[in-house]
C-alpha cells in the first residue's frame, strides 16, 4: 500500500537534529511518530557540556527549515559569519570573506538551541511523542522489532510492527543492526585529532570580545584553534589537536604545558579565555569519525538517515545541513508516493553519492583551514576567485559557494570545484596582486572548461537556493 495512504505510527530512533526535524516532516505527512532518545530531555537537564561545536548553518539548513516554516525563527537566533578572520601567530589580522559579497555568509547557531527548538517544533504537531531515556538494546530486523530499555526503570520491552527510521547518530545502534544483514557494506574512519570545546567570555555588557560577523581561526599546520560567535556575546572555541605526538592532547598533560603552549600559539586567544586550564582539564575531549555505508535500508522496514548514514567532520559546516537536505528530499519522494521499499531506496540513490562527496570535501577542508588559510599563495587565490565571481556571475562559480550558497548536488560541487580550483591556480601564477589577473584569459578558460561541464549537468544546477 503507497505510503501517503497508509499514515501509519512510525518510530524515530533519535531526538538529535535530524531525527526531531524528520518528526515534523513525517507528521505534517499525518503520520503518528514515536520518537525514542537515549538522553534525557535537555530542555530540562544540561547534558552533553563541552562537547557541542557551534553550528554554521547555512543554504541547504536554512532550506530545510523553511519547508516546515522555521525558518525565521531560527536566523533570529543565529549570527551571520561573512567570513574566516586568520590569526597568525605574529601580525595583524586578515579577513577573508566567504563569498562574492556580503550577502553570502554562514550563520553560528547554538545546537544546544536549535536542538530544543526542533524539538518542541515537533511536539507541537500534535503527532509525535518524545520518549526520553530511551535506548535501543536490540533491532530484529527480520521480525519487524525494537527491544527498548528504560533507563529510568531499568525495564525492557518489544515495539513490533512499526517502519523504522535510525537517525541515532554515528554510533547508530540501527545502522549496526543493518551490518549483520548480508551485502552490507560499513566503514567507519576516526580522524587522527581530537577537540577541545573553551570559551571566550562576553565583555562588559556583553559585548563580543572579537569581530562578531567571523568564523575566526588560529591556523598552525598540524592543528589550529577555532570560534564561533554566540547570542550572549560569548565564543565557543575549540582546539583540533593531534591525539599523540610531540603536539597533541597527550603532550599537553600539564596546566604548565598548557599556559605556554597557548602563550607560545595562541597569546590573543590565551588573554580572553580566564578558566583556560581549568576547563581545558575538566572538559572531555571530542572524537571525530567519518561513516560511509550501504545500503541505507533493509527493504521497507528500517533506514538510516543523518549521522547514522553518513557521518562527517565538521571542517566545512555540512554534517546538519547535509542531513536536514536528506529530510527535504525524503519529503520530495513522499510527495510521490510509493511504498515504503522503493522510497527508502531512491533516497539512497538520490543521497548516496552526495553524502560521500561532501564526506571528502570536509577532511579536505580541515587541511585547508588548519594550514592553507596563513599561506600567501592560498590568500592570492583566494582574492583571484573572489574577482572571478564578481566578473563572471553565472559562469565562474566555487566549490565553497557551491556547497554553502546553493543546493547544487554534493557530488557536482566537488567536481565543479576541481575545474574552478585549477582556473584560479593557473591564473594566479605569476601574480602578485588579484587585481592584476588577466581577465581575457580567465573567460578563455572559464567557457573552455567549468561551462561546457555546467551545461552537461545542467539539471542538477538549476537547483534553487
Amino acid at each position: 500500500m503507497p505510503v501517503g495512504e497508509r499514515n501509519e505510527a512510525v518510530t524515530v530512533v533519535g531526538a538529535g537534529l535530524v531525527g526531531s526535524l524528520l518528526s515534523v516532516f513525517l507528521a505534517r505527512r499525518g503520520h503518528t511518530v514515536e520518537v525514542l532518545e537515549r538522553r534525557p530531555d535537555m530542555r530540562r537537564e544540561v547534558i552533553d557540556a563541552g562537547r557541542s561545536i557551534n553550528l554554521a548553518i547555512s543554504t541547504r539548513g536554512l532550506y530545510a527549515l523553511r519547508q516546515v516554516g522555521l525558518e525565521e525563527e531560527a536566523l533570529r537566533h543565529a549570527i551571520p559569519m561573512r567570513g574566516r578572520m586568520i590569526h597568525p601567530p605574529k601580525g595583524a589580522l586578515m579577513y577573508q570573506p566567504y563569498g562574492k559579497d556580503d550577502s553570502q555568509h554562514i550563520n553560528s547557531l547554538s545546537r544546544a538551541w536549535l536542538n530544543k527548538f526542533l524539538m518542541s517544533a515537533a511536539e507541537a504537531t500534535g503527532k509525535v511523542r518524545i520518549r526520553f531515556r530511551q535506548r535501543v538494546s536490540g533491532v530484529d530486523l527480520d521480525q519487524g522489532v525494537l527491544t527498548v530499555v528504560d533507563e529510568a526503570t531499568g525495564e525492557e520491552r518489544r515495539e513490533e510492527g512499526r517502519v523504522v527510521f535510525g537517525t541515532d547518530g554515528s554510533g547508530s545502534a540501527v545502522r549496526q543492526a543493518l551490518e549483520k544483514v548480508p551485502g552490507f557494506e560499513s566503514t567507519s574512519e576516526t580522524l587522527g585529532h581530537g577537540y577541545k570545546e573553551l570559551t571566550i567570555p562576553p565583555g562588559p555588557g556583553g559585548a563580543f570580545q572579537m569581530e562578531k560577523h567571523a568564523l575566526h581561526i588560529w591556523p598552525r599546520g598540524t592543528y589550529m584553534l577555532i570560534a564561533l560567535p554566540n547570542e550572549d556575546g560569548s565564543f565557543t572555541c575549540t582546539l583540533f589537536l593531534p591525539w599523540k605526538g610531540p603536539v597533541s592532547f597527550e603532550s599537553l598533560d600539564s596546566p604548565a604545558r598548557l599556559e605556554a603552549f597557548f602563550e607560545e600559539q595562541f597569546p590573543d586567544a590565551k588573554a580572553l579565555i580566564p578558566d583556560l586550564t581549568q576547563a581545558f582539564f575538566a572538559r572531555p575531549t571530542g572524537s571525530m569519525v567519518t561513516v560511509k555505508c550501504a545500503p541505507w535500508n533493509v527493504g521497507g522496514k528500517a533506514v538510516v538517515m543523518g549521522d547514522a548514514a553518513h557521518a562527517i567532520v565538521p571542517f566545512f559546516g555540512q554534517g546538519m545541513n547535509c542531513g536536514f537536505e536528506d529530510c527535504t528530499v525524503l519529503e520530495g519522494l513522499l510527495g510521490k508516493g510509493g511504498d515504503w521499499e522503493t522510497l527508502f531506496g531512491e533516497l539512497a540513490r538520490l543521497r548516496k553519492t552526495n553524502a560521500d562527496a561532501i564526506a571528502d570535501m570536509a577532511v579536505e577542508n580541515f587541511v585547508e583551514m588548519r594550514d592553507s588559510t596563513g599561506n600567501p599563495r592560498f590568500l592570492l587565490e583566494k582574492a583571484v576567485e573572489k574577482v572571478l565571481l564578481n566578473t563572471f556571475p553565472g559562469e565562474f562559480v566555487s566549490r565553497y559557494s557551491m556547497v554553502s550558497f546553493s543546493r547544487v548536488p554534493y557530488r557536482l560541487a566537488y567536481e565543479v570545484g576541481a575545474i574552478a580550483g585549477g582556473i584560479v591556480s593557473e591564473l594566479s601564477e605569476g601574480l602578485t596582486r588579484a587585481e592584476d589577473v588577466d581577465l581575457e584569459r580567465a573567460k578563455r578558460l572559464i567557457h573552455e572548461r567549468l561551462v561546457p561541464f555546467m551545461k552537461e549537468h545542467a539539471d542538477g544546477f538549476r537547483t534553487e537556493g
